[in-house]
């Protein structure tokens, strides 16, 4: 294995992307130096640390950096896109949306309140960031982190100005709306995907899934248990009486009833560091209740598409829908939904080992250009592990597990693409690691 010089003395070649897209060369000086704090070893990733670490006589200049409003940062994340895209993007990889929650104390932080925290496991005062992953196999690039703004921030313009939130960001958007404009900027960088997974944070919103609809995506995405869904079967039929509108000639019913009334089969779709990973699952075809309200609340028949159960050996039960193709095998569907779980080992390299959640600034310019830094820091750390294990053809080791779903069609097409697949992790495999050297400052 390279030494820890050997394996960041490329840096600077690597980042000409990012550096370009920089303008001014105080920041191309100062960017490099950012992102070598990050990389350092160091328990704590906030400016002063890192400043005494690079062997600064302050951190203003870090700070000015990192939180000046006064040049956008568009291109670096432009820079981000392609490089992923460069590393694990094409037909057979997968975008993963998600959200991710800093821990934080006071009150004055942007976007701070009390909500969900995945991470402690309950609601707390923390920050919530709408993120997104590109990833083929084990290997995940995060490609956009974006604030998601409370309620009680959005009512409160003032304290918004405050914090330096954008006049345009201070209204009312769920995370499902934010993740969708950051899916549609990704597109138009040029990222190339085959399927978008997101978990049951996104899934019950028929906002969301009708967007990636739209946008001609193929998706699978959890669900809540009682989601409203109608047997394929489903007719709409004139109802009694003189009233125009057809109606549905059966009623909706719950997806965790549905599933109730099938066979579970185990499947297992990856292989662990102790073992195969397996569940027991049912899947059937569905038509989502998911169209307009009809009567008493009740929503016509969407469109048709996968329900799947998954029963896992804890007893928990989780659910999800899904519009992969009706003639996808029981094995790939399942082996793309599991495919998901790349994503959270992406938040946890970047909060435990580049710092994520370490920034102690309040405003939204100094969060999301932190934010960006740590996307490229991780997104450097994926490259030096590809390239220490070149991949030359599909061998023995490199073939598509099992559990890989193919698709008909790309959700980004482009000249040259063919089916989809997904390809299940292999955990075996891990992320690069920090070096426990600083690498020499430019």
């Amino acid at each position: 294995m390279p030494g820890d010089g050997d394996r960041l003395r490329d840096l600077d070649a690597w980042l000409t992307p990012f550096l370009s897209a920089m303008g001014r060369k105080t920041r191309r000086h100062w960017a490099p130096l950012y992102l070598r704090g990050l990389l350092g070893p160091g328990e704590r990733k906030s400016l002063q640390p890192m400043a005494a670490r690079l062997g600064l006589s302050g951190h203003d200049q870090l700070q000015h950096f990192i939180a000046s409003p006064a040049w956008d940062d568009g291109l670096l994340w432009t820079a981000v896109a392609r490089t992923a895209d460069r590393l694990v993007g094409g037909s057979d990889a997968c975008l993963v949306i998600d959200d991710t929650a800093l821990p934080k104390k006071g009150t004055l932080s942007v976007g701070v309140a009390r909500q969900y925290c995945g991470q402690l496991g309950k609601k707390a005062n923390c920050q919530a960031l709408v993120s997104l992953t590109l990833a083929r196999g084990e290997v995940p690039v995060p490609v956009a982190l974006r604030l998601f703004l409370p309620e009680a921030w959005v009512a409160a313009p003032g304290r918004c100005a405050q914090a330096g939130v954008p006049e345009a960001a201070v209204t009312p958007r769920s995370k499902g709306e934010i993740a969708l404009a950051e899916l549609d900027r990704l597109r138009v960088d040029g990222l190339r995907f085959g399927v978008v997974l997101a978990d049951a944070g996104y899934g019950p919103s028929a906002a969301f899934r009708h967007g990636l609809d739209a946008r001609g995506l193929t998706w699978a995405v959890g669900i809540v248990k009682n989601q409203k869904v109608y047997d394929p079967s489903v007719q709409l039929v004139p109802p009694p009486g003189r009233a125009r509108k057809r109606i549905p000639d059966q009623e909706p019913r719950e997806a965790e009833a549905v599933l109730d009334a099938l066979p579970w089969r185990r499947v297992t779709w990856r292989q662990g560091t102790k073992g195969k990973l397996a569940a027991r699952f049912a899947v059937t075809r569905v038509r989502v209740g998911d169209g307009p309200v009809w009567d008493n609340n009740r929503h016509l028949p969407g469109a048709e598409v996968w329900l799947v159960g998954e029963w896992r050996a804890s007893g928990e039960r989780k659910y999800y829908l899904s519009n992969l193709p009706p003639t996808t095998a029981r094995r790939a569907l399942t082996g793309t939904i599991k495919a998901r779980w790349v994503c959270e080992q992406a938040h946890q390299q970047m909060k435990e080992e580049l710092g994520l959640d370490h920034f102690e600034g309040r405003s939204w310019t100094g969060l999301h250009r932190h934010a960006l830094m740590t996307c490229i820091a991780c997104a450097y750390l994926q490259h030096l592990r590809l390239a220490e294990q070149p991949r030359t053809g599909r061998g023995k080791n490199d073939a598509w597990p099992s559990g890989s779903a193919s698709l008909a069609e790309p959700a980004c097409r482009a000249a040259g693409h063919h089916r989809t697949a997904v390809r299940t992790p292999d955990p075996t495999r891990a992320l690069s690691t920090l070096p426990k050297t600083l690498p020499a400052a430019i």
